[in-house]
């Protein structure tokens, strides 16, 4: 079985009232991991983007960078 890949928790949650005083999670949107992902992509193309041929090694190299970033942000 492969392991659970850590996503870090909402980036944006949304908490809003129930409507009896309690605070619920109602939108999670995206993942803390798609974020971190985004930004090293972002970072990434900003200087050159990668050439279509490579799009997957490199969509694969953002989401290892952020689970570098979770990981370290764990310690």
């Amino acid at each position: 079985m492969a392991e659970a890949i850590n996503n870090g928790g909402p980036a944006f949650p949304v908490l809003e009232e129930d409507g009896r005083g309690n605070l619920a999670l109602t939108s999670t949107g995206m993942t803390k991991r798609d974020f971190f992902a985004a930004m090293a992509m972002q970072g990434d193309w900003a200087d050159a983007p990668p050439l279509p041929s490579n799009f997957f090694e490199s969509a694969r190299s953002y989401y290892a960078m952020a689970d570098a970033m979770l990981k370290a942000r764990a310690e």
